[in-house]
């Protein structure tokens, strides 16, 4: 599960211009399973990121006081009615927020904040310690495009082109490449030369131009 953070900052206090300072993100990938994850609010944003944790192999909590029936039925046995109390909030790591009126999603990112969660609410820049780029999966295979916020319609349509470009069958050429490097490091090859052997087996095969 890809994210892009930044450094915490406080939450932009209401009506206050949006900081525009040109910020560098820095690429994260997060074990779903193994990190602590939260949703809150509700509608087809929240829904959306649920699948796309569930895919990834996480099952997050799900806080969503009046969830439509995609989400609930999406959610099943992980959803809780209603947003989630400090003391739940605290047993995160990560937050993700959509669908929540801005001064109801301000108190909730101020409040994951204090507790130390690394919160993100969607679409909405000020408030979000990290983003999350566009994906394309592959397998094991996981390429990412993000703007940092800026421009979600061109993330999109570079990530559109990026499936176009590594179709399908790189699901099978990354398991190839992984037995091979298993063969090479059983033989006592060190990584210097296990990686040179992994480049020229992508170009001996015709995978990359």
């Amino acid at each position: 599960m890809p994210i892009l953070a930044r450094m915490w900052m406080p939450a932009r206090p209401r009506g206050a211009p949006v900081d525009e300072t040109p910020r560098l993100m820095v690429p994260l990938v997060l074990d779903p399973v193994r990190v602590r994850i939260g949703l809150a609010g509700g509608g087809p944003l929240l829904a959306r990121r649920l699948a796309w944790l569930r895919d990834g192999g996480g099952d997050p909590a799900v806080y969503a006081p009046a969830p439509d029936a995609e989400l609930e039925a999406l959610a099943g046995p992980a959803l809780r009615r209603r947003l989630p109390d400090p003391a739940e909030t605290a047993a995160l790591q990560v937050l993700w927020v959509a669908g929540l009126a801005e001064p109801e999603a301000e108190r909730l990112a101020a409040q994951a904040r204090a507790l130390g969660v690394l919160v993100n609410v969607e679409d909405v820049m000020p408030l979000c310690d990290f983003h999350t780029p566009s994906v394309v999966r592959r397998g094991s295979l996981l390429l990412t495009v993000s703007t940092g916020g800026k421009s979600p319609g061109l993330a999109a349509k570079l990530r559109r082109y990026l499936e176009a470009l590594f179709p399908a069958e790189w699901t099978e050429r990354v398991e190839q490449s992984a037995r091979a490097r298993r063969g090479w490091r059983a033989e006592g090859l060190d990584g210097r030369t296990t990686a040179e052997l992994t480049g020229a087996m992508a170009r001996d095969r015709g995978w990359l131009p």
